[in-house]
């Protein structure tokens, strides 16, 4: 909506960043500049935030094309940001709109905190005024004043905190989220060789949003944020979880506290306070850790010690997490939970993906404080049938969250040849309900299950499947467990080949990533490198669209392109290599690289590990429930459609899909949904890398209307 109103000649828009550094800033920066040029207006850099945009001169630059290359990978922002105390003042707004005028920008990109996007508003709203006082003053004439009458200004919140209303995540956010899961996962083995208990303190000021999601992420014992100030007493009742967990057998404790953490009468709770209460309790040895990131904060919300006001915005996002952290961290007592007398099995079926083991440990312990008596089946259906089942208790799945691949094991094999094993295991073991965690087998392995009902009475049960794929290619859900590890691996790998070409200027990459028909890994994948071109198979191309690449990149170097698995069975990854490095001779020389396997190995990365965590927990709730409603004198019996289900999600929210209705929008023959939502993104893609190609920017998406007691304008614009 912003770009449509840019397109036509004569329109200038300015791009700056402002209040803290975040990563993700330069990605930012780089898109707008690109978009902005596609459309035909001119774009500016606006260096040092507002402070460039009041002192003007050379911190404007019109902004080119190449200007922007090579910074989609770099950290911090390029273009630079700064308080700015000059435009806190009306004097300073007014030189700034000075500066504006003279090169006919009235287009403004803001690229901040609440602070930077406070001040961009109140900017926009003086504009007309402080219009007409620059032509009481002579600095521009009436036409100028009426010509660039309207000021338009887009705001992206960058920052690590994520403490903005109106989104989920923040530029930077997951980023940060990262750098702290890197220090727990490093300490983890150290404490638990010397049954140490770390303190780890995590930035955020008062929106306790990194230190939540971490914890989720790590499975950590406490978690202290702003948002949930702990009762009188807390330190005792943290210690009786430490000790409880100590006493299971645990060698390790770790205890994660935000930045603004406070108690019932506002007094904070620092890590140096949680590390004395934790050393006494335990009376051994507690280290403590503050995790700075090296990244500064940005000011959002004010806490005022006098009223015990705090702005704080708990989005939907945020409750999930801090209701699915509730459920998971603190185990009742034997005494105090249900005593359903259900049986539920859970099982990976098909490749291994990173956030398997985060989804099994979740399933495992709200499971059990729903009351059921979990399983856990080894090696998929293949393990089924052979009798590789056993109870699985609470503590049996402790430290699972930050661990790759499957810790149960998992095979491609479908259940159909082994229905009746399959039936007289659950007969065994009396199996209630099945949770099943995998990919394109696992929609399958269930759908084949269902199909058996009519002859095994065993298979009446509650079933749910939760996606979890690298090639994310599961029909009813818009991502899948373990995707993101594999974007991560991608990206990094595409990162550091650029690295490596940094001294050669004349070269092409082709690398191969996994998915195999599905192209959501080259194309997500090509977009997050910065890629000219991504090669899948739901968009067909001939030697033709080869040549033209391959001419295209003639006039660029350094660059790489994506090619999915099975984009097409001709045009192998060797062929293009072939042809590129034939047609190329004298302008650049070529690189192949297949990514392989790397895609689905190492830790999870932050949104796997607590995508699977919260996923898998719903999928229990869901399956309780079932077995409730399904229970009839003395067994469960459940046979209709809606009792085998897909947990998925679509637009942001997790939805329970029948797996029958979901047949129709399956491609079964090469194992895709028929209609895949990024397949919008791939002309972006082509933009971005300067092709001739049309993209609809009219596209102004879904409003989300937020309430919320905002501080003072004074307050606000501190942070600029």
């Amino acid at each position: 909506m912003f770009f449509e109103n840019l397109s036509g000649a004569g329109k200038a828009i300015a791009v700056l960043t402002s209040g803290g550094d975040a990563q993700g800033m330069n990605a930012a920066v780089r898109a707008v500049v690109r978009m902005g040029i596609y459309v035909g207006a001119k774009v500016y850099f606006v260096h040092e935030g507002y402070q460039g945009m009041v002192d003007g001169g050379d911190n404007i630059k019109e902004a080119t094309w190449e200007s922007v290359s090579s910074m989609l990978q770099m950290g911090g922002t390029v273009i630079g940001s700064a308080r700015c105390k000059d435009f806190r003042m009306h004097e300073g707004r007014l030189k700034a709109a000075h500066n504006l005028v003279q090169r006919g920008i009235t287009n403004l990109c803001v690229i901040g905190g609440d602070g930077s996007l406070t001040g961009a508003n109140l900017f926009r709203e003086e504009w007309s005024g402080l219009l007409a006082e620059l032509v009481q003053q002579g600095l521009i004439d009436e036409e100028a004043s009426q010509k660039y009458s309207a000021l338009h200004i887009v705001g992206m919140v960058g920052s690590i905190d994520n403490d903005f209303c109106g989104t989920d995540m923040t530029i930077g956010t997951d980023s940060a989220l990262h750098r702290i899961i890197e220090v727990v996962d490093a300490i983890m083995t150290t404490a638990q060789s010397h049954q140490r208990t770390f303190v780890l303190e995590v930035m955020g000021r008062h929106c306790g949003y990194l230190a939540l999601v971490s914890a989720l992420a790590c499975g950590a014992d406490w978690v202290l944020i702003p948002e949930m100030p702990p009762e009188d007493g807390w330190e005792e009742k943290m210690c009786q979880k430490l000790s409880a967990t100590r006493s299971r057998g645990s060698r390790l404790n770790i205890i994660i506290v935000a930045e603004g953490a406070i108690d019932r009468h506002g007094k904070a709770i620092t890590s140096s306070i949680v590390k004395d209460v934790s050393t006494e309790c335990l009376k051994g040895e507690s280290k403590n850790l503050e995790s700075y990131l090296q990244i500064q904060h940005l000011y959002l919300i004010k806490y005022n010690n006098n009223n015990t006001n705090v702005f704080v915005c708990t989005c939907r996002s945020f409750e999930n997490n801090l209701k699915t952290y509730k459920l998971l961290a603190h185990r009742k007592p034997e005494s105090e939970l249900p005593q359903s007398n259900f049986n539920v099995a859970v099982l990976n079926v098909g490749a291994p993906a990173a956030g398997m083991n985060a989804a099994v440990r979740s399933a495992v312990r709200v499971g059990i404080s729903e009351g059921h008596k979990m399983f856990a089946v080894s090696d998929g259906f293949e393990g089924f049938y052979k009798g590789q089942i056993k109870e699985i208790k609470w503590a049996d799945v402790g430290g699972w969250t930050g661990q790759g691949g499957s810790l149960l094991g998992t095979k491609r094999t479908l259940p159909a040849k082994h229905i009746d094993k399959i039936a007289e295991q659950m007969r065994k073991y009396n199996i209630n309900a099945l949770l099943v965690i995998g990919g394109f087998e696992a929609f399958l392995g269930i759908m084949e299950l269902l199909a058996a009902r009519g002859t095994y009475e065993e298979l009446c049960v509650p079933m749910v499947m939760v996606p979890a794929t690298v090639s994310n290619n599961v029909p009813g859900s818009d991502l899948s467990i373990g995707a993101d590890t594999a974007l991560n691996a991608i990206t990094v790998t595409c990162d550091r080949i650029k690295q490596s070409a940094s001294g050669t200027k004349h070269r092409v990459f082709i690398i191969e990533t996994m998915g195999g028909y599905c192209g959501y890994l080259a194309s997500v994948g090509g977009l997050a490198a910065g890629a000219d071109a991504a090669y899948i198979f739901e968009e067909p191309f001939d030697i033709r669209d080869l040549q033209s690449n391959v001419e295209h990149l003639t006039e660029k170097m350094k660059t790489s392109i994506q090619r999915g698995l099975n984009s097409n069975e001709n045009y192998t990854t060797d062929f293009i290599y072939q042809l590129y490095s034939e047609e190329g001779k004298g302008v650049f020389d070529c690189r192949k690289n297949v990514l392989g396997h790397m895609q689905q190995g190492g830790a999870p990365s932050p949104f796997d590990r607590n995508f699977g965590t919260k996923i898998a927990a719903k999928a229990m709730q869901w399956i309780s429930k079932k077995l409730n409603e399904s229970y009839r004198k003395g067994r469960v019996f459940a046979n209709t459609e809606d009792s085998a289900c897909l947990l998925g999600m679509r637009r942001r929210a997790l939805v329970f899909q029948p797996v029958v209705q979901l047949r129709d929008e399956t491609d079964f023959v090469h194992r895709i949904p028929k209609e895949q939502w990024w397949l919008k993104l791939r002309p972006l893609m082509k933009i971005l890398a300067k092709y001739k190609t049309s993209y609809d920017i009219s596209d102004s998406g879904q409003l989300e209307h937020v309430v919320l007691n905002r501080p003072k304008q004074s307050e606000a614009m501190a942070a600029i």
